[in-house]
């Protein structure tokens, strides 16, 4: 076997069993020994690909954004040579409403890492999240504009940061016992495609 089939089948099993054990046990109690079991791969073999739990936490958050950001764009070139805006912005819509379950485990892996903001480590890794996330909608606009299903006069920059800090909220508010849930994650995609649809 090929070295990047190995390390793509390892990060594999390290996914699937993080994802498992979350489901299970939840992010605290969670032990490298856990997920040596779970995966069924030795100390050794972990540590090649992470230092610790928490970044195989990260992996967890990064694996949901990079699948919605793999959908839309499938959703892009599936299209024809009669550019849309409703079918990739639905892939993005439809990332959106794991956001509302506060069990989704990357919501929980969120929530988790949030509280250990003051290790510089995690905060390095929120960071990254944090501009990934930006960037990818900055490419979904653009991608919009280009195609032009999104008017050129948004700037995408302070729109992507926009839609970054409400989905932010919106992951965050799951876990709050606020009672209030008269905001949804349909409620935020139409406001978004309100915002991009609009002047086109």
């Amino acid at each position: 076997m090929r070295q990047e089939e190995r390390r793509q089948r390892t990060t594999r099993q390290l996914l699937e069993a993080t994802k498992a054990l979350i489901r299970k046990k939840g992010c605290h109690a969670i032990t490298m020994k856990d997920i040596m079991e779970e995966s069924g791969l030795s100390k050794g073999s972990i540590f090649h690909y992470v230092n610790s739990k928490d970044e195989l936490f990260v992996w967890v958050l990064q694996e949901h954004l990079e699948h919605t950001n793999d959908r839309f764009h499938q959703a892009v070139d599936a299209q024809t040579s009669d550019p849309s805006f409703e079918g990739p912005m639905r892939e993005i819509a439809e990332g959106m409403r794991d956001l509302e379950d506060a069990d989704h485990v990357a919501n929980k892996v969120f929530v988790y890492l949030l509280g250990k903001e003051e290790d510089p480590k995690v905060k390095e890794v929120l960071g990254r999240f944090y501009d990934r996330s930006l960037q990818l909608s900055e490419q979904w606009i653009a991608s919009g504009q280009k195609h032009g299903v999104i008017g050129t006069h948004l700037d995408k920059g302070k729109i992507s940061e926009m839609f970054v800090l409400l989905t932010l909220g919106l992951r965050i508010r799951r876990v709050l016992p606020t009672g209030s849930d008269s905001y949804t994650a349909k409620d935020l995609a139409a406001f978004m495609t309100e915002v991009l649809q609009s002047d086109r």
